[in-house]
């Protein structure tokens, strides 16, 4: 079996090298002649899976190593018999570590008490249901908002969108659906927008395109709404910078770039190949993280900031918006690269898990919060 596999991917030699020949390509390189005797294809969110990639060649598996599945033909993946899968739900873990990173970040530059906040997750799927587990964690009053599965389950702690739109903050965990009953492109519009107060905070690390980013950037101008946190941008990566500059922290879609999901995205790929092809060869990934890391915080800080001190340790969401920011300055005409080059190059941190937070005596009573949003603790 010839498998055509995107390099970028972490351990893909490891992955896949026992199931059959390696053809490792560039994902935003890869053209059609390359895949002509190739059985199977693994490739990133970066490379289009269509008729003009496809046709003509003897793939007959393709994985997309990612959560979306928004760059593949799947109409005419199905037309031609060809099996489809990704890895739905892997960077799941590393959104909501993005998203309380960005939560504390936010609270203790604006002097906030989280545990006095109200925040709206709107779809809890994968990634929501994730972040609803940390918000309550940490006390936050959580409202959940996900018509389909109320749909599905009747269950009346989904609650309409209209019914959640008073919470203190907005956190947006839904696909980007142009049809059917629920469309989620510009499901934060002008109309919305003009139902929110000036203490109302939002936050978008699913698809671009689920905020009208033109009346988002009128309204944080007017100051119409408190502030928003944004990784996704309308027309990535063409991004609009003026919205960028209003923000409170905006990074380059990154939100879920972690080893973690790197590595469970490998692996659920690998693991459909070898069900595809009658494989039984289970992979073991133990040797493919370092070793856990130990976070010992300072005693002096409030409950907040000592949080915060150890969500910097794990996670510097400061560098990335930083870094984002600086590509303002550079001509037009060289931005959209450099935005897909900064993405492509992030450091993939490794999630909460891998950190032990060591605590005094006298602050041992956080550990239910640490251990709530992850992370191992010890008292020292």
């Amino acid at each position: 079996m010839i498998i055509a596999v995107d390099r970028a991917l972490p351990y893909w030699k490891e992955a896949f090298s026992d199931l059959g020949e390696l053809r490792p390509f560039a994902g935003n390189e890869l053209h059609p002649e390359f895949l002509r005797d190739a059985d199977a294809l693994v490739v990133r969110t970066v490379t289009p899976v269509n008729a003009f990639l496809l046709g003509g060649s003897a793939v007959r598996f393709v994985g997309a190593a990612s959560a979306g599945m928004d760059h593949a033909d799947h109409d005419y993946l199905q037309r031609k018999g060809i099996y489809f899968c990704c890895a739905a739900g892997c960077n799941a873990n590393a959104v909501s570590e993005y998203v309380l990173t960005a939560l504390y970040t936010v609270a203790v530059r604006n002097n906030w008490t989280l545990s006095e906040k109200s925040l709206a997750v709107i779809g809890v799927g994968h990634v929501g249901s994730r972040v609803a587990s940390k918000a309550r964690a940490i006390g936050m009053e959580v409202l959940l908002c996900d018509p389909p599965l109320y749909d599905v389950t009747g269950d009346g702690k989904y609650q309409p969108f209209e019914s959640v739109l008073g919470a203190d903050i907005l956190t947006f965990h839904t696909p980007l659906t142009d049809a059917g009953p629920y469309p989620t492109r510009h499901m934060l519009n002008r109309g919305v927008i003009d139902r929110l107060g000036k203490k109302q905070f939002l936050i978008n690390a699913s698809r671009g395109g689920i905020f009208d980013g033109r009346a988002l950037l009128d309204a944080l101008h007017d100051k119409r709404i408190l502030g928003a946190v944004l990784d996704v941008w309308e027309g990535e990566p063409e991004i609009d910078y003026h919205l960028l500059e209003l923000t409170d922290i905006g990074t380059p879609h990154i939100a879920g770039a972690t080893l973690d999901g790197k590595i469970r995205a490998v692996t659920l790929i690998r693991d459909q190949l070898c069900e595809f092809s009658g494989m039984d060869l289970p992979l073991n990934t133990d040797g493919f993280y370092p070793p856990v890391r130990r976070i010992r915080p300072q005693q002096t800080c409030s409950q907040q900031e000592t949080a915060l001190q150890v969500l910097r340790e794990a996670y510097d969401i400061e560098k990335d918006d930083a870094a984002l920011r600086e590509l303002a300055a550079l001509p037009d005409n060289f931005r959209g690269k450099s935005f897909e080059r900064l993405r492509a190059a992030h450091f993939l941190r490794q999630e909460f898990p891998h950190y032990t937070v060591e605590l005094y005596e006298s602050t041992r009573l956080q550990a239910d919060i640490f251990t709530g949003i992850g992370f191992k603790t010890a008292v020292i």
